[in-house]
């Protein structure tokens, strides 16, 4: 399964349908193919639990030759106030809600969105299985796990684990010394970066990461959220950075991160204005 360098999340969908058909086609417009979304998003928005996938799966709906073009991922396992559940029970539920919400057959990736630590990861592995043989997901991955977590999870599946979806950015560099990345290189697993700008922060030309990548982006004719994209794209771990934008415009402009390069020494001095923390 291809999917596209970057991907569209949808942690902050809320609204009209319209104007999430809107945000859909400028995704797609921008080659923009892997859609990331979760049960849990829209929770705490007036749409409720499910409330980000139902909005999307009314869009789809609406439009059936939407659902062909996309790469459909969505996640599930966390559950307010619990917080967490991936029993067996818990995920064939939420995933036959996630299906009727998105008003599809088949979720093209289906992740475990955080570690249930009072579920056995055997019976995780067996959940998802049946999910796969019974055709409702076509592959599965995980999120905000740690390297140890995935290879427990790994151990019990015969079909493997194609991804795994941490927090990244200049921010947020714990990847680059926990194993995950050194894990997914080596075992070829696809890295989704959630929060790729820190939540907002790295467009902050007061903060140091900001002015730097801001500076970058400068140099190639492109802002510093494109900069900061690149610098998550040009790890050799092929990361594809989530872009959580909610505007059209926005959307269609994370493509300028195909036009920045980097030397190490520009990365490195991102990633040391990032971390606030000097290499040795």
């Amino acid at each position: 399964m291809s999917v596209s360098p970057l991907a569209w999340g949808m942690w902050r969908m809320t609204g009209e349908v319209a104007a999430a058909a809107t945000l859909v086609h400028a995704a797609l417009d921008a080659g923009i193919t892997l859609f990331d979304t979760a049960d849990i998003y829209g929770f705490d928005a007036p749409e409720g639990f499910g409330g980000a996938e139902a909005i999307l799966g009314a869009v789809l709906a609406a439009d059936k030759g939407l659902r062909g073009r996309i790469v459909l991922a969505t996640k599930g396992g966390i559950t307010p106030p619990v917080p967490y559940d991936s029993s067996a029970d818990y995920l064939a539920a939420a995933c036959d809600a996630s299906l009727r919400r998105l008003h599809t057959d088949v979720i093209d990736l289906y992740q475990i969105h955080r570690r249930d630590f009072l579920t056995h990861p055997q019976e995780v592995a067996a959940a998802l299985t049946r999910l796969v043989e019974a055709g409702k997901v076509r592959t599965v991955g995980v999120s905000n796990h740690s390297p140890a977590e995935l290879g427990a999870l790994q151990r019990f599946l015969n079909l493997p684990i194609v991804s795994t979806q941490p927090e990244f950015s200049p921010l947020r560099v714990a990847p680059l010394y926990d194993g995950t990345l050194d894990q997914a290189m080596a075992a070829n697993v696809a890295v989704l970066a959630w929060s790729p700008l820190g939540g907002g922060r790295l467009t902050d030309a007061t903060h140091p990461a900001g002015a730097l990548l801001a500076e970058q982006g400068a140099a190639y004719g492109v802002d510093a959220v494109a900069a900061a994209l690149s610098w998550i794209m040009v790890h050799p771990a092929r990361i594809i950075p989530i872009v959580g934008s909610q505007n059209a415009g926005r959307i269609r402009a994370a493509t300028d991160a195909f036009k920045v390069e980097w030397t190490r020494e520009r990365w490195y001095a991102v990633m040391q204005a990032g971390s606030g923390e000097r290499l040795p």
